[in-house]
């Protein structure tokens, strides 16, 4: 269903009364609608990593052509889960179903769908926990909250493990500290090891472990598309970039998201990568077969998060880097601040890198020591405060701009300050949207986890709706028309969700708006920004 389709009357028609729970959840079919959720995996995918199960399958049709153990599969991954995720095993148990988080998935708030609600959700796969592995739930069953894994109850599972995009947010109103993300990812575990996964998912995956990045761009296509932006950049600013790519010995290996390469408005933010590295002079290459910040392992399986998140340093040890600069990314940070202490902190120390150090301004990144890596807004926030760039803010006065808190880097990282602060020097005109929905209260893009696809455009508008919501508010009272965020998968799924709530504000990354504010050396005069649009003050110039 295309989004011309779904009325916003219809999304907005949104009934969160307690009637909705009269036959009680247990009792109540899972109701698997079309533009709800995403198409199920090719079995292509599959292959490419060695899942099992691969083969063709609709999520519409009544059988999902399961092996004929799939409830021994799924109940020994689950005995393994609990014995190897003390975390697992304690979300399992200490929730006291308080309701504090009942309200804080924009999800549940988009669709008033009891099941997702955090507590809820998680309770989907906690009855059959008590069922199988509690004293109560075996003696007791439903009296104990408990039930038996069928058909249908596996269905549930999947249908709304897929309307969760980890953003966290939960979390951070839970009382007990219940991720509920954790959760997620290992009910994906094990229903990936029946073959059921989305192919949103399982084909950036697939792509990534053959070619080094999500969307199978080949090394040449890939230095071709930076070559295309060194064109443009000199004609928008008269200077030519040179990056590098493979160069073994260079000091730094910069690594975003293919996103950023390939994709508006993150092609813009790539640009303003290149442009700021050359005009520094910085020793840094760029890789054409590590071609990947994000991880979709992440919401696949943690060995697949494991095994696509080792690619970087494998790579910065055979170019012989000191250290890894990153680009504006969601997941990858999160996998790198989050799980890389279990992962591959071997990779890391094994690679010969060393702690960052900025060659501009000497400041140490004592916060990267174990992981080696950088984030970009750090490294240009760390610039800025030391006065290593001429900067002339006006340039992006056409612009009155608000930043979107992605949510892996700020509740995963607790990046909220360095983004802030580069946007406040490279723009006169910034607005903060509501408190309750920015820093770690921050409201998820709606698309994030693997649900950026067409197919299911209603599920995406009615979860991107708080966020939407809070960017209508300061459009309305403030005039503004820019949605900034440090996330290429923000950058995928803002502009289809700002068209459809709030068509007045266009997306971008904050490199852009640097790159847009930053006076070089040997520039011509500067009468378009890196879109092309007109710079203040430069509307009836003759080459625009």
């Amino acid at each position: 269903m295309a989004k011309d389709e779904i009325k916003q009357e219809d999304l907005l028609n949104i009934d969160h009364s307690p009637s909705l729970f009269k036959k009680g959840w247990m009792n109540t079919p899972v109701d698997i609608r079309p533009s709800m959720h995403c198409y199920a995996c090719e079995p292509a995918r599959l292959k490419v990593v060695d899942f099992p199960n691969p083969r063709v399958w609709s999520v519409m049709d009544e059988d999902w052509k399961l092996p004929k153990d799939w409830k021994e599969t799924v109940m020994d991954a689950f005995k393994d889960r609990l014995d190897r995720f003390r975390t697992f095993k304690l979300f399992m148990d200490i929730c006291v179903r308080c309701g504090a988080c009942a309200d804080k998935c924009q999800f549940f708030i988009g669709s008033a769908d009891p099941k997702n609600m955090p507590v809820l959700r998680a309770e989907l796969i906690r009855s059959v926990y008590r069922r199988n592995f509690t004293a109560a739930g075996k003696l007791f069953g439903k009296l104990a909250g408990a039930r038996d894994l069928d058909y249908g109850v596996l269905k549930e599972w999947w249908y709304y493990l897929y309307q969760c995009s980890e953003c966290r947010r939960c979390s951070v109103f839970c009382p007990y500290g219940i991720d509920m993300a954790d959760i997620t990812i290992i009910g994906r575990e094990m229903t990936n090891l029946l073959g059921l996964n989305i192919d949103w998912i399982a084909a950036p995956v697939a792509f990534c472990y053959k070619t080094g990045n999500h969307l199978g761009i080949q090394p040449h296509a890939y230095k071709s598309m930076l070559e295309f932006f060194q064109d443009e950049i000199e004609e928008v600013t008269g200077v030519r970039v040179e990056p590098s790519f493979n160069r073994k010995g260079a000091e730094v290996l910069f690594i975003t998201p293919s996103g950023d390469v390939f994709a508006d408005p993150g092609t813009w933010t790539c640009m303003g990568y290149m442009i700021l590295f050359h005009q520094l002079g910085i020793d840094i290459t760029w890789s054409t077969y590590a071609s990947e910040g994000g991880n979709f392992g992440l919401f696949t399986s943690h060995d697949m998060m494991k095994r696509l998140n080792g690619k970087m340093y494998m790579e910065a040890k055979r170019l012989g880097v000191k250290w890894i600069l990153g680009g504006e990314c969601g997941h990858m940070w999160r996998v790198v601040n989050q799980y890389m202490g279990t992962m591959n902190l071997d990779l890391a120390e094994g690679s010969n890198l060393e702690n960052p150090v900025s060659p501009m301004t000497g400041t140490k990144f004592e916060n990267a020591n174990s992981t080696k890596m950088v984030h970009i807004t750090e490294f240009t926030a760390d610039l800025i405060k030391h006065g290593k760039l001429k900067l002339d803010p006006s340039r992006n006065d056409h612009r009155k701009v608000t930043f979107h808190d992605s949510c892996n880097p700020a509740r995963a990282m607790g990046l909220l300050e360095e983004p802030r602060y580069v946007i406040k020097n490279v723009c006169n005109h910034f607005y903060e949207m509501p408190p309750s929905t920015i820093r770690e209260q921050t409201f998820c893009c709606g698309g994030g986890s693997g649900l950026n696809a067409g197919e299911d455009v209603e599920l995406r508008m009615r979860g991107g709706l708080p966020r939407a919501n809070a960017v209508k508010y300061v459009h309305e009272k403030y005039g503004v028309n820019m949605l900034a965020n440090v996330c290429a998968i923000d950058r995928a799924v803002f502009p289809g969700l700002m068209e459809y709530w709030v068509p007045e504000v266009d997306v971008t990354g904050v490199h852009e708006l640097v790159a847009n504010a930053m006076v070089l050396d040997g520039e011509k005069e500067k009468t378009v920004d890196l879109r092309n649009e007109p710079l203040p003050g430069m509307e009836d110039a003759e080459d625009v």
